[in-house]
């Protein structure tokens, strides 16, 4: 690999994944999962068991959080140690990216493939996201990369390497991680008319090594959880997930067509327009176009047609669609030249002018500022919204209760085999908030009525915490006013004794 390269895509993704990741807090709701399992494991220096609000935790597989551990010992609890490695790994698949585009074609083209996809935005966005896509893009991008490069050059124990990483890959992610590149590989050799070829892939040396990674986490977690760890692990996390969708608003027939417009975003436009003006003068592909083409379109398609749809599900299918489509731009330096500086200003903008608002906007890094100085051990604490706030117990390390009428509860109790299943936090009804404590309560703004109407006593307002600047430079630009929303209140009632409740 030239030397040059390598050092123009190192600082492209200094730029780009790591700068200014210490500013950004903890969201809610996905991060704050991550980071509060993460936290609680290095407290209980238990690296082997997933855990949150001090309970056994079977959402992910163990590689994601021993990353976080790693970088939780190394630099402490905070926002930084946080993005740290999906900074690094979102670094190492635009150099394989690279690699693997100069193997197939040339260097100029690998470059080209590189910067395309560290420049696009939904590989921007992961790659400062504390969640496991980053993780799983590398190791799934691996298995097949080391198997093309086995089969192309006749060379089996590139295999071993094809099967290690899938390992990786199903303690990042689950059965996934060997299911669907055994699928891409399957669906490849089927259309190359060598189905022959799997004897030679799946030769017990590979699967036992395969195997044998797997069996670092799974075997004790089954060991010491049993039925419990497969019930919820397989059977909510995975099989739920694939045939009831968690949100159903995002089950529809477009809803990928959508993310890879938005997620290719600046390369969107020109690559529509070359896509209309060349469809019917595509070449016939060769084996690499073959592999590219399998490799893309069978994640997206796989996952359009399970039930529940995340943006970040179809992140794998960035890499060789990019490689696929980076000889358009080689053949177009200038304007590729022009889109890829451009990004290099405009990302850091958008990192300090709009992310860092909307992300304080989906954590409760403020909220905990202001609650910190009022806890003792006699004080109780409550949030009551929408959704429960991991990242407000990441901040303050407190017990913190989801408050909830009684006939809400009901509804939303974990149940097994249900999405509710994954309500683990601690919960209270407001016939339980204790008499004899001080309670201080988080409110969401749009649930400021419901928490009055329920909660008995006085209580005094003590904080607010207002919605981002987005919100009021919007209002300023489109309807010439300023005005500003309220994100949420904090309410406290009572002293070391409270027992009236009228």
């Amino acid at each position: 690999m030239n030397l040059l390269n390598c050092i123009c895509i190192l600082i492209v993704s200094l730029i780009l994944f790591f700068l200014g990741g210490w500013l950004i807090p903890i969201t809610d709701p996905t991060e704050s999962v991550y980071t509060l399992t993460a936290k609680e494991m290095l407290a209980a220096d238990d690296w082997l068991s997933p855990r949150i609000y001090g309970d056994f935790w079977f959402d992910k597989p163990i590689m994601f959080y021993w990353e976080l551990l790693i970088s939780y010992k190394i630099f402490g609890v905070n926002e930084f140690a946080s993005r740290f490695f999906p900074a690094v790994f979102a670094t190492l698949g635009v150099f394989l990216t690279y690699f693997f585009g100069t193997k197939l074609y040339e260097k100029k083209i690998g470059l080209a493939a590189a910067v395309m996809l560290a420049t696009s935005l939904e590989y921007w966005y992961l790659a400062h996201a504390v969640i496991t896509d980053m993780t799983l893009l590398v190791m799934f991008s691996v298995t097949l990369m080391s198997f093309f490069l086995g089969y192309r050059a006749g060379k089996p124990q590139f295999y071993l390497i094809s099967f290690a990483a899938s390992g990786a890959a199903v303690l990042t992610k689950g059965p996934i991680g060997f299911f669907l590149p055994g699928l891409i590989i399957l669906i490849f050799l089927a259309w190359q008319g060598d189905l022959r070829h799997l004897k030679k892939i799946f030769r017990p040396k590979n699967l036992l090594l395969f195997a044998a990674i797997v069996a670092i986490w799974y075997l004790p977690m089954t060991w010491i959880h049993g039925a419990e760890f497969l019930e919820n692990f397989l059977g909510v996390h995975n099989f739920l997930r694939a045939t009831v969708s968690e949100y159903p608003k995002t089950d529809v027939w477009y809803y990928y067509l959508l993310i890879s417009a938005i997620g290719f975003f600046p390369w969107t436009i020109p690559l529509i327009f070359f896509a209309i003006k060349n469809f019917r003068r595509l070449p016939p592909f060769d084996m690499r176009e073959k592999f590219l083409i399998v490799w893309a379109l069978t994640v997206i398609i796989f996952f359009q047609l399970c039930a529940t749809k995340y943006l970040t599900y179809t992140l794998p299918a960035m890499l060789p669609a990019m490689i696929f489509f980076a000889k358009f731009f080689v053949r177009r330096w200038e304007v590729f030249i022009g889109i890829s500086a451009g990004s290099l200003i405009i990302y850091p903008l958008i990192m300090f002018f709009m992310a860092l608002p909307l992300t304080e906007d989906n954590s409760a890094r403020r909220e905990a500022q202001i609650i910190l100085p009022l806890l003792d051990e006699k004080t109780c604490v409550v949030s009551h919204g929408k959704e429960y706030s991991g990242s407000l117990v990441f901040y303050t390390g407190e017990k913190i209760f989801r408050l909830e009428t009684q006939a809400n509860f009901e509804k939303i109790r974990p149940q097994k085999m249900s999405w509710t299943s994954k309500n683990v936090m601690p919960f209270m009804t407001f016939e339980e908030l204790p008499a004899d404590k001080k309670i201080v309560a988080i409110v969401s703004a749009d649930f400021e009525k419901n928490f009055l109407e329920n909660a008995a006593g006085k209580w005094k307002v003590i904080g607010e915490v207002e919605q981002g600047e987005l919100e009021s430079l919007a209002e300023k630009i489109f309807y010439g006013r300023e005005r500003r929303e309220l994100k949420s209140k904090i309410y406290m009632r009572g002293g070391k004794v409270y027992g009236d409740k009228s």
